[in-house]
């Protein structure tokens, strides 16, 4: 057996900052891959938001404001939350038309099971990954 075989190949983290410049970067680019670090950093980047404004326009102005407002950061963060998903799903070599599963509410199981999955390193039919 070849020593080369059991090596493994060790890829550079992305941290928190990184990852969500990189995805308000990517606006609403659906080419290409994203690691398991990229999507989950924008999600918890996308929950922290929306938490904070909801709390500070709830604390401030009240529950219709507080509202009105979380709407507005939900509606400015689509477009990043779907395509980063759609890169995520690229990264395990899942076609992007996967996330139409969240349309159905069993459907989300799967998706969080995908996204919990390794990408490979090397190059697949939606090209290389970038980290």
């Amino acid at each position: 057996m070849d020593s080369a075989q059991n090596i493994p190949i060790k890829t550079p983290r992305i941290g928190f900052l990184e990852a969500v410049a990189r995805c308000l970067k990517k606006y609403a680019t659906f080419k290409g891959r994203a690691t398991r670090a990229e999507y989950w950093w924008f999600a918890l980047f996308n929950s922290l938001l929306c938490t904070v404004v909801y709390a500070v326009f709830y604390d401030r102005m009240g529950m219709e404001t507080a509202e009105s407002m979380l709407g507005f950061v939900q509606l400015a963060l689509f477009l990043p939350a779907l395509a980063v998903g759609v890169r995520r799903l690229h990264d395990i070599n899942f076609r992007g038309w996967w996330i139409v599963l969240t349309i159905t509410i069993i459907g989300i199981i799967p998706l969080c099971i995908f996204y919990c999955l390794a990408g490979k390193p090397e190059e697949n039919r939606f090209g290389v990954r970038e980290v």
